[in-house]
C-alpha cells in the first residue's frame, strides 16, 4: 500500500530529454496528459490575447463587477463560491456580448466593464491570463478528491478572483514568505558537492556535478505525496508540519508552473533539509526502480552516468540528508574571510571551474590568510581557473568522464572497459535499502580496512575535528583556542618524555608555530605542530602524537593526509623532520624517506637540529587528495581485481592439443596456435629494426625533422606553458612535444625505434585528450600524426 502511494507520485524518465511535471488535479499519474493540459492553458491564452478588444472585454465581464448607477453590488455570474456541481461544458461555452443582461443584475455585461475603456492593452491582456487560470481552478477543485489539496485550490481560486476584481496582482497572504528554511536544498547539495567531491580532478568532478543538476531537476518537478497518503505510509511522522511544507509547496510550486499569474519558485530554491527528509528515502527508491526498468531506453551516454555513478550519488547524499551532524547544512558552510556567501551556483551551473573551499577562519588566534579550520569541509585540490585563457590550447568544457572517450596512451585501458566493470562493481540492484546507507556499504573496499579508514568515518559522522590553530600577539585572545593550545602542550608532553616541557610549550605557544590538532568530544586528543618557511619551500614539522588511549585507531595517518592538504592549499610542498627512533616507522609509513629532495642550501639555518634524531623529509604530490587516497586505491584494486577475473573466464577454455607435431612438422606460426590470440596475445609489429646507432640516428633525425616541417607542428614545438594552458599538467601526465624529443635524440636516448614512435604518438594522445574534437589542435593531431606513419613507413621502419 506504501509503496503503491509512492510510486503514484513518480517523476517522468530520468534519462528523458525533458521532465514533464504533473498538472494540479491530475494526481501525477498521466505525466503526458499533464504536459497536454499545460500546453493547452497557454494555448488558450495565446489565443484569447489575439482576439479583438471587444472578444477580451466579453471574457471580463462575467468576472468583473457592476458599475451601473444606483451602486449595484453584483460582482459577475462568476461566483467566487463555485457549486458544488460545475455546470455543464455546453452551457459554459454559451456566447456572450456586451449588451447581454447580466445573469445576475440583469444590467448590460457592458456595464462590467466601464472601468476598462482606457486601460492598457497589455493590462486587458495580463487580467485575462488570470481568468483563464480561475477557470482551469474552478475545473481542478471539483476533479480533485483529496480534502487537503482541494482545500488549497479553492482558496487560489478565490484569490484570483479577488484580484481580477480589484485589478491587482495575486499576493499569497502566509505568516512567512519564501525561502521557509536556509540553506535551501540547493545549497545543501551544492555543499556536499564541495565538502565530498572537491578533491577530484576536474573531469570527475563535473560528473558529479552532473549528478547534482539531475537530482535538483528532479526535486522541482517532483509531485509531492499529499498528507493522507503519507499518514498512511508513516503514521508517526510530524503530520502536521508535512501539511505545512505540501501547503507551501503546492501554493509556490506546484500550481504555479500551470497558473502563471500566480508567482512561481523552484522547489529546491525555498525549502531546506525538512522537505528533503520527508521525501528522499521515497524518491530514490523510484528514481533507482526506474532506472533499471527503463536502462534500455536510455542513451549510451547516460546509461553509466545514471546506473553507475547516480545510485553512489544518492546514496552518500542520504547519509548527509539524515545525519545530525552533517556540516553541509551549515549556514556558514561556505562563509568566507568577509562573511559572504558563495553564490549558489558556484558548484551546480558550468562551467564547473573548483573553487577553493575555506577553511574556516572563526575568531581565532591565527592569521586567517594563512590557516584555519580543516574540518569538517575539505578543500578543493586546484585553484580556480580563470574564465578567460591565452589563445594556444583552451581547455574545453569539462565533460562527464565517461562521455570523454578520446584515444588514450597506448597500453591504458579502455573507458569503455572501465565503466563497464564498475557497473558490476557498483551495479544498483546490489545498493540496500534504508533510510541510511553508511560510507563502508556503497564504496569499492575490499576485506582489510586502510589504516585510515575508520578516522575518515568518524571525521564524516563529526565525531572528530581538524582544525588549524596557533596563538598571535596581535589578536585578541580566543578561549577556546587557548583552551585546545594547552591541551596540545598537555598530549605533547605526556607522549614526548624526554622533550623539556618548557620548550613543548614555548614552541606551541610560539605565534611562528601552527597546530593541526585534532578534537574530539570537545577536547584535544592530538595534533602536529609546524613552522611553515614558505620562502624557502619547505614545513618543519616539530612535534607529532597522539594521547596514548586513542592510538591505533587510524588517527596519526589522517593527521597526517590532512596537513598534507593544508599545504598543498598553501603551496608548501616539502616536509622536513628530526625523527627519533621510535618516530622513524611512523614516517615512513607516511612517504618520509631519508632521501632529502630539498636542497641543503634551502633548510640549513631555518631547521631545528637535534641530537640522537635522523633528518626526514616527505615530498608532496599536489594531485593526490591524500585524505582520500587510501580509498582510492582500493577502488583501483578492485577494479584490477574484476579485470584479471574478466581475462581469466576468458582464457579458461580449454583448447584441443597440438597433433601435427607427430605428422612431422618442425614449427608453427604463433598465431596459429588455437586459443593463443584470446589470450591478448598481439603478433609484434613486424619492421625494420635498425641494430646500427648511427644508422639509427640518421633515420630517426630525418623523419624528426620532416615531422617539424610539417605545416600543422605548429602546436607541438615546444612544452606547453602553464600561462597559456591553466590546469594542462593536471589533466596531461606525461607531457611531450618535439623540442624535447630532439633533446632526447641528441642524446641518444632513442636506443630502439619504438621508443621514438612512443613519444611521437604521445605527443598526438595528449592533445585529444585536452583539446575537443572541433579544436584547430585536435585537427592538427590528426594530420600530423598521419603524416608521420606515412615517414615511418617510407623509412621501413614498420610494414606498408
Amino acid at each position: 500500500m506504501a509503496d503503491s502511494a509512492g510510486i503514484q507520485q513518480g517523476s517522468p524518465a530520468i534519462g528523458a530529454a525533458g521532465l514533464v511535471p504533473a498538472a494540479p488535479g491530475a494526481g501525477g499519474t498521466e505525466g503526458s496528459g499533464a504536459a497536454g493540459g499545460s500546453a493547452r492553458i497557454a494555448v488558450k491564452k495565446a489565443q484569447l490575447r489575439s482576439s479583438p478588444r471587444p472578444k477580451k472585454l466579453e471574457k471580463l465581464g462575467v468576472y468583473s463587477s457592476c458599475k451601473a448607477e444606483g451602486a449595484c453590488k453584483c460582482n459577475g455570474w462568476k461566483s467566487q463560491n463555485p457549486p458544488p456541481t460545475p455546470p455543464r461544458t455546453d452551457q459554459q461555452a454559451n456566447a456572450v456580448n456586451l449588451q447581454e443582461p447580466c445573469r445576475s443584475c440583469s444590467h448590460t455585461l457592458g456595464d462590467h466593464v466601464t472601468h476598462l475603456e482606457n486601460v492598457s492593452e497589455e493590462e486587458v491582456n495580463r487580467l485575462l491570463g488570470i481568468v483563464l487560470d480561475v477557470e482551469y481552478l474552478y475545473t481542478c477543485v471539483h476533479k480533485e478528491e483529496d480534502a487537503d489539496t482541494k482545500q488549497v485550490y479553492f482558496s487560489l481560486f478565490k484569490l484570483l478572483r479577488k484580484s481580477i476584481l480589484q485589478m491587482g496582482k495575486p499576493m499569497l497572504e502566509a505568516q512567512e514568505s519564501p525561502p521557509f528554511e536556509r540553506p535551501s536544498i540547493e545549497q545543501g547539495v551544492n555543499n556536499f558537492v564541495q565538502y565530498k567531491f572537491s578533491h577530484l580532478p576536474s573531469k570527475e568532478r563535473q560528473t558529479i556535478v552532473e549528478l547534482a543538476k539531475m537530482f535538483l531537476n528532479q526535486i522541482n518537478y517532483w509531485q509531492l505525496e499529499t498528507p493522507s497518503q503519507r499518514r498512511q505510509r508513516v503514521p508517526t511522522d510530524d503530520a502536521a508540519g508535512y501539511k505545512a511544507s505540501y501547503t507551501r509547496w503546492l501554493c509556490y510550486c506546484n500550481v504555479p508552473q500551470f497558473c502563471d499569474s500566480l508567482p512561481r519558485y523552484d522547489t529546491t530554491q525555498i525549502f531546506g533539509r525538512t522537505l528533503l527528509r520527508a521525501v528522499f528515502t521515497v524518491m530514490r527508491k523510484q528514481l533507482l526502480e526506474q532506472a533499471r526498468q527503463e536502462k534500455d531506453k536510455l542513451p549510451p551516454e547516460k546509461r553509466t552516468l545514471i546506473l553507475t555513478h547516480f545510485p553512489k550519488f544518492l546514496s552518500m547524499l542520504e547519509e548527509e540528508v539524515y545525519s545530525h551532524s552533517s556540516p553541509i547544512w551549515s549556514q556558514d558552510f561556505l562563509a568566507g574571510v568577509s562573511g559572504g556567501q558563495i553564490p549558489i551556483h558556484t558548484v551546480i551551473s558550468p562551467p564547473a571551474v573548483a573553487r577553493q573551499l575555506y577553511y574556516s577562519t572563526s575568531p581565532v588566534s591565527v592569521d586567517p590568510s594563512t590557516c584555519g579550520s580543516v574540518s569538517p569541509a575539505r578543500k578543493s585540490a586546484s585553484a580556480p581557473e580563470p574564465s578567460q585563457v591565452g589563445e594556444k590550447r583552451k581547455p574545453p568544457e569539462p565533460l562527464p568522464y565517461e562521455e570523454n572517450k578520446r584515444p588514450r596512451v597506448v597500453g591504458d585501458i579502455p573507458m569503455e572497459l572501465i565503466n563497464e566493470v564498475m557497473a558490476t562493481i557498483a551495479d544498483p540492484a546490489a545498493i540496500p535499502e534504508g533510510p541510511i546507507v553508511p560510507p563502508v556499504q556503497t564504496s569499492l573496499l575490499s576485506a582489510h580496512s586502510a589504516r585510515d579508514e575508520a578516522a575518515r568515518l568518524e571525521e564524516r559522522r563529526g565525531v572528530i575535528e581538524f582544525h588549524v590553530i596557533g596563538n598571535s600577539l596581535n589578536q585578541k585572545p580566543n578561549k577556546r583556542i587557548l583552551m585546545w593550545l594547552v591541551g596540545l602542550q598537555n598530549v605533547f608532553s605526556h607522549q614526548l618524555p624526554r622533550m623539556p616541557k618548557e620548550y613543548i610549550t614555548r614552541l606551541v605557544f610560539d605565534p611562528k608555530h601552527k597546530t593541526l590538532s585534532l578534537i574530539k568530544d570537545g577536547r584535544v586528543i592530538g595534533g602536529i605542530c609546524f613552522r611553515m618557511f614558505p620562502s624557502q619551500g619547505f614545513t618543519e614539522i616539530v612535534f607529532c602524537a597522539v594521547t596514548s588511549n586513542e592510538q591505533v585507531k587510524g588517527y596519526g595517518t589522517h593527521l597526517m593526509n590532512h596537513l598534507k592538504e593544508y599545504h598543498i592549499k598553501h603551496e608548501i610542498l616539502n616536509f622536513l623532520t628530526y625523527a627519533d627512533e621510535y618516530a622513524i616507522g611512523y614516517f615512513k609509513k607516511q612517504g618520509f624517506s631519508k632521501d632529502i629532495k630539498v636542497p641543503k642550501a634551502k633548510y640549513v639555518g631555518y631547521i631545528k637540529d637535534y641530537e640522537g634524531a635522523t633528518l626526514m623529509g616527505c615530498e608532496l604530490n599536489p594531485s593526490i587528495p591524500y585524505t582520500e587516497f587510501s580509498v582510492i586505491i582500493k577502488k583501483q584494486k578492485e577494479i584490477i581485481k574484476k579485470l584479471i577475473e574478466r581475462k581469466q573466464a576468458q582464457i579458461r577454455k580449454v583448447y584441443p592439443g597440438l597433433s601435427c607435431f607427430k605428422e612431422g612438422v618442425r614449427q608453427i606460426p604463433i598465431e596459429s596456435i588455437p586459443g593463443i590470440r584470446e589470450t591478448g596475445w598481439k603478433p609484434i609489429g613486424k619492421g625494420k629494426e635498425l641494430k646500427d646507432p648511427d644508422q639509427l640516428y640518421s633515420t630517426l633525425k630525418t623523419i624528426l625533422q620532416h615531422v617539424k616541417s610539417h605545416p600543422n607542428a605548429w602546436p607541438f614545438m615546444e612544452p606547453v606553458k602553464k600561462t597559456e594552458a591553466p590546469g594542462y599538467y593536471q589533466v596531461i601526465r606525461f607531457p611531450m612535444d618535439l623540442k624535447t624529443m630532439s633533446e632526447r635524440l641528441k642524446s641518444r636516448y632513442y636506443t630502439t625505434r619504438k621508443l621514438f614512435m612512443a613519444d611521437m604518438q604521445r605527443i598526438f594522445t595528449n592533445c585529444r585528450e585536452y583539446n575537443p574534437p572541433e579544436s584547430e589542435y585536435y585537427k592538427c593531431a590528426n594530420l600530423l600524426e598521419k603524416f608521420f606513419y606515412t615517414k615511418i613507413k617510407e623509412a621501413g621502419l614498420i610494414e606498408k
